[in-house]
């Protein structure tokens, strides 16, 4: 019940937005929860679609994709996204994703084993490898990471 109100929110916070010709941009991170439960995710699905109509930018994150192509909503949204970053991925998430993508073997070296900050990008038709060695001293680097064992370390904690 609590996503669906959240989702709602959401719904409403991209509509006024869109009337007041400004762009938004939703970001939701562990993605796949959404899509455990039927309901959820039929519901999730079309504000997908909404925000999309709307001018906005829906962002989803997960580690977990099958969740995602386990469903039918799901698949149908990322089959749609224009924009993709794949990270490395476990064998049968991979072999769903190429079917589902169209990701060529030679492109699956990408996602196979990949090194932490490398992958593939789907851009539109295009996938792009990419390598993205942001020093871990770097400020970027200390204002993204995720690692916790960089939190360990002094990093997110610079003053702005």
């Amino acid at each position: 019940m609590g996503l669906l109100v959240i989702t709602d929110v959401m719904i409403n916070r991209v509509n006024e937005n869109w009337r007041k010709g400004k762009q938004t941009h939703v970001f939701i991170d562990e993605i796949h929860v959404i899509f455990e439960n039927e309901e959820s995710a039929s519901f999730f699905a079309s504000a997908w679609r909404q925000f999309r109509k709307r001018d906005a930018y829906p962002t989803g994150i997960t580690q977990n994709v099958k969740y995602l192509l386990g469903s039918k909503q799901g698949t149908s949204m990322l089959s749609n996204s224009e924009f993709i970053v794949l990270l490395n991925q476990s064998p049968n998430d991979r072999e769903d994703l190429a079917e589902l993508l169209k990701i060529s073997k030679e492109q699956q070296v990408y996602i196979t084993n990949a090194q932490s900050r490398c992958g593939l990008i789907k851009y539109g038709v295009s996938l792009v490898p990419f390598v993205n060695r942001i020093p871990e001293d770097n400020l970027i680097y200390q204002m993204n990471t995720t690692k916790p064992s960089d939190r360990n370390m002094g990093f997110n904690s610079h003053k702005e």
